[in-house]
């Protein structure tokens, strides 16, 4: 066999090798777009329910305002940035999301510890359901952010792995993805919870 050849019979060898990794790293980036969404939906179901949370409790809670305002501006700002992440889903907007994420997850265990004071507030069947509906929502926060970051390790396994980190470059793909590392939210499920 001469050199010809084995070039033509290597060529389309290493076109099919090149077409698979470009169609896996397309296929792991919108795997690992199709588990964040399913953090996102949940996310805006947490937003949605302190609002209600900081009404109810403004009745019991008159001298806890700036507690209050706290809470609701931090879920405004993390609101926004998940905003900025469904616009423009990028390693720069996730790091974002994670530490607005952060911030409203320490008001909100802020709120938690000082809703503890007030047994009126604890014994208010809205306020009741209201945290049952959060705690749950924290707990299908923490399955979803499970998997989207099981799918970001794929991800990036891939795209580091030899020889696809060569090529995954050319195609793009030069940044690894960010696992989601939010702050411990075990003492919101906790302290949500009410018991007499």
């Amino acid at each position: 066999m001469d050199t010809s050849t084995i070039l033509w019979i290597l060529l389309p060898l290493l076109l099919i090798y090149l077409i698979y990794i470009y169609n896996n790293l397309v296929s792991l980036n919108a795997k690992q777009k199709n588990f964040f969404s399913q953090i996102d939906i949940q996310l805006k179901r947490r937003y949605d329910l302190i609002p209600n949370l900081v009404e109810t409790a403004k009745k019991y809670m008159q001298h806890e305002e700036e507690t209050l305002t706290k809470v609701i501006e931090a879920r405004n700002i993390a609101k926004n940035s998940l905003a900025e992440v469904q616009k423009n889903f990028n390693s720069q907007n996730i790091k974002n999301l994670i530490e607005k994420e952060n911030g409203f997850i320490s008001a909100l265990s802020g709120l938690s510890f000082v809703m503890e004071d007030y047994p009126e507030l604890k014994a208010d069947s809205i306020i009741k359901n209201l945290q049952e509906e959060l705690s749950s929502t924290e707990n299908k926060i923490a399955f979803a952010r499970q998997a989207y970051n099981d799918s970001v390790m794929r991800y990036n396994i891939f795209r580091q792995s030899f020889p696809n980190n060569i090529f995954s470059n050319i195609f793009g793909h030069s940044i690894d993805a960010n696992l989601l590392q939010f702050e411990d939210t075990s003492e919101i499920r906790k302290s949500v919870k009410v018991s007499f």
